[in-house]
């Protein structure tokens, strides 16, 4: 039978081997901080990218996929940002969100027992997941009797990869987590990310939803390592990308010893290559930012503005007249004649192919 590490004795006195982790902190905050250079409405437009990105990918890792045109539109409305093509948001959504953005937003309050209650009950309005209800906005109980596994996998090919302390533990364990991620020290702002998001998971101190609440508590220690509430890289877009050997490593750790090295090495390699990844994001914040800069002075109605942010953040499928009627809740006619204007003012072409329904894009 496995010994799990918060079965040790000298848990939760983590350590590691500095020479290893040293020279990968050293790249990784060298490489942090590149979006400063751009102007205030880029960076607030990278930061919106890089937002709503976050809360699709952490809930994808744990099979739960979001609408993402929600999740941007709950984020610019709370951001404050004056956006084209707002929609509505349903409350799980508009929850996941919340959760996000308090501790992101507000980084600098300290983390506390109703703080995390209160993500809690965000992520599960309904006081269920899925058809299960379970314990909101409070630690996990047993009164099920069962060990709490943390698995992954579809219903029925699930995989433990480990089991977590007992629901008797969970007070003096989040007491003392709590009183560690909220106290000044010495350690490098990353290092304690890391050590936060392996320390939470570990204790899993909720029925549902700790790895999401893992994942936004070292977004919250980011925010404070970088000091700033602007995000320019998503940790849980790269972890989705990485998920197997996310929850290998996991896995590896929780039965290793307290030396923590290769989870920490493997934690700093994953954010290089998140903060790696913005330059997909900074390529489509600065291509919408040139266009709309070379066509500030064509007149345009909200439909086609509407139409054409849609296509510059990335469209999902062909551009026809019927889907352009749908979205901007339109008629046909007039979804042509908005075509055929933006085709006339050489920002809008045919999409080449002889398909049944014409489909368009943007002239480059």
């Amino acid at each position: 039978m496995s010994v799990y590490i918060h079965q040790r004795p000298d848990w939760p006195r983590f350590n590691w081997q500095q020479d290893k982790i040293a020279p990968l902190l050293t790249e990784v905050r060298h490489r942090q901080g590149r979006m400063e250079a751009l102007g205030f409405n880029l960076q607030a437009e990278a930061s919106l990218q890089t937002l709503t990105l976050d809360v699709l990918k952490s809930s994808e890792i744990e099979g739960e996929l979001l609408n993402a045109e929600q999740v941007r539109s709950s984020i610019a409305r709370r951001l404050g940002m004056d956006i084209a093509g707002l929609v509505p948001a349903d409350r799980h959504v508009e929850g996941i969100v919340e959760m996000m953005l308090d501790a992101t937003q507000q980084y600098q309050k300290v983390l506390s027992d109703d703080r995390l209650f209160g993500w809690h009950a965000a992520l599960f309005p309904t006081g269920r997941t899925g058809m299960h209800k379970i314990v909101v906005g409070a630690w996990r109980d047993n009164t099920k009797g069962d060990p709490m596994q943390v698995v992954s996998g579809a219903m029925g090919k699930e995989k433990v990869h480990f089991e977590a302390p007992e629901a008797d533990r969970l007070p003096k364990e989040m007491d003392q987590f709590i009183h560690w991620f909220n106290e000044d020290s010495e350690m490098d702002g990353v290092i304690k990310a890391a050590i936060a998001h392996f320390w939470f998971v570990t204790i899993h101190p909720f029925d549902d939803g700790n790895g999401r609440i893992a994942r936004v508590i070292a977004d919250m220690q980011l925010a404070r390592a970088d000091g700033s509430s602007q995000r320019f890289y998503s940790m849980s877009a790269q972890i989705r990308k990485e998920r197997k050997e996310y929850y290998e490593i996991l896995e590896s750790t929780q039965k290793g010893s307290m030396d923590i090295t290769n989870w920490l090495s493997w934690f700093l390699h994953c954010l290089d290559r998140a903060i790696g990844a913005t330059d997909e994001t900074l390529a489509v914040v600065l291509q919408k930012a040139r266009f709309w800069e070379k066509h500030a002075h064509v007149a345009l109605n909200d439909r086609q503005r509407l139409m054409l942010n849609k296509l510059l953040d990335g469209f999902d499928g062909k551009l026809n007249t019927s889907k352009w009627a749908k979205l901007t809740k339109t008629s046909p006619d007039t979804a042509l004649r908005d075509i055929q204007d933006l085709m006339g003012k050489q920002i809008l072409k045919k999409e080449p192919g002889g398909s049944r329904s014409t489909s368009y894009t943007i002239v480059e």
